[in-house]
C-alpha cells in the first residue's frame, strides 16, 4: 500500500477511537441505539457515509 492509504487507515482509527476514549458511556449509549435501528436505516447511513468519504477523498486528491 502507498504511504497515503496508510495515513488514511491510519487516521480512521484516531477518529473511530475517540469516542470510546472521550466519552465511553455515551459512545456506549450510541451504540447500543444504533443496533435498535432497522437493517434499511443501518444501511442508509452506512451509505451516506461511504460517499461523503468517498467525495471528501475525490476533492483533496
Amino acid at each position: 500500500m502507498s504511504n497515503s492509504l496508510w495515513m488514511a487507515l491510519g487516521l480512521v482509527l484516531v477518529v473511530e477511537g475517540l469516542g470510546p476514549l472521550v466519552a465511553p458511556n455515551g459512545w456506549r449509549q450510541m451504540v447500543a441505539q444504533l443496533s435498535e435501528q432497522p437493517d434499511n436505516q443501518l444501511r442508509r447511513i452506512g451509505g451516506c457515509l461511504v460517499v461523503a468519504g468517498a467525495v471528501i477523498a475525490y476533492y483533496f486528491s
